[in-house]
């Protein structure tokens, strides 16, 4: 797979000005509120600043974030009124759903159906947190016959989920509650929503209250140690105003242990990271990473993709908990 192929760099730089903007538009005026690792809870170490965001790295854990941090209102605001976010949620996906379905979504069903086999929680009811244009859910239904049901906070979203026969519950997961749940064992599943939260403990609590002894959470996530985000930092396409949380497979265990979760899976099954180096050449300073994408054969950057992967160092993360 290509990074072209599922994020169209004309589309990608285009949302990328828009976001540039934003941050000024929506963020140069908020107050800030000094945060502590989202992980392990130690001050952070400054690191950069991007897009009038100060970016600070944990010395204990590594997890990157967004510290001060304006209030979660102002992200509502940017989510609702702004051009970058609108320009996302139309022209992206509406460019990018067909061959995302293909090279994304697609191969997600199927993973999530066989991890979920691996866990013996197949049978259960699953619910996608910020499931968008419902591209998940109807892969899902579509592979395994068993209906989704979408939780998302954005009316347009929500109505396209339901214009494709989903059940929908239009709403942020902080306001859902026991009795808009299906009944019986569940599975929740979030993809690419974790780097987003404006507080992930907030988030994983009120989630660990809606689930029982049994139930699994599923979700995809940034890792800051991912190769392409280590070496391109302050540069990385990644770093943008949406995102304040970069984890990594140490530090998501932390998190998700330290609210009561079990940890039952965390890898990086990645394929992008070293595509992403070679689309971005200019921007990398290190000489190895530079001379290596430059002169590396196809057949060796995949080799490395896919030792990158496999050693725990892709920028995509994969975890899988329960509530115990």
């Amino acid at each position: 797979m290509k990074e072209e192929e599922i994020r169209p760099i004309r589309v990608f730089d285009e949302y990328l000005r828009l976001a540039a903007l934003d941050a000024d538009k929506y963020f140069n005026k908020s107050p800030r509120q000094l945060v502590l690792c989202p992980a392990c809870g130690t001050r952070g170490v400054y690191s950069f600043s991007k897009h009038g965001f100060s970016y600070e790295e944990c010395p204990v854990c590594q997890t990157l974030f967004v510290s001060p941090r304006p209030p979660a209102q102002d992200f509502f605001r940017y989510y609702q009124e702004s051009d970058s976010a609108k320009f996302f949620a139309t022209t992206f996906y509406r460019e990018t759903s067909e061959a995302r379905r293909e090279k994304l979504w697609r191969p997600k069903a199927l993973m999530v159906s066989e991890m979920l086999q691996k866990y013996g929680a197949r049978q259960h009811a699953l619910l996608d947190i910020g499931g968008g244009y419902g591209i998940f859910a109807e892969e899902y239904e579509r592979l395994t016959n068993k209906k989704v049901t979408v939780i998302e906070p954005g009316p347009e979203l929500a109505q396209i989920c339901r214009q494709k026969g989903l059940t929908v519950i239009e709403a942020f997961l902080e306001n859902v509650t026991a009795e808009q749940l299906p009944a019986g064992p569940k599975v929740f599943v979030s993809f690419e929503l974790f780097e987003h939260l404006h507080d992930t403990r907030v988030f994983l609590q009120h989630l660990h209250a809606l689930m029982r002894p049994g139930d699994v959470f599923l979700f995809t996530t940034l890792s800051g140690m991912g190769v392409d985000i280590q070496t391109l930092w302050d540069e990385s396409k990644s770093v943008s105003l949406q995102h304040l949380n970069f984890f990594n497979p140490k530090s998501v265990r932390l998190l998700i242990e330290g609210i009561g979760f079990r940890a039952l899976d965390v890898s990086t099954p990645g394929k992008l990271d070293i595509d992403i180096l070679y689309n971005n050449q200019a921007q990398i300073k290190d000489r190895f990473w530079r001379n290596f994408v430059a002169h590396a054969s196809q057949e060796q950057r995949q080799e490395w993709q896919d030792f990158i992967a496999g050693q725990g160092f892709s920028s995509h993360m994969f975890v899988v908990c329960e509530c115990p």
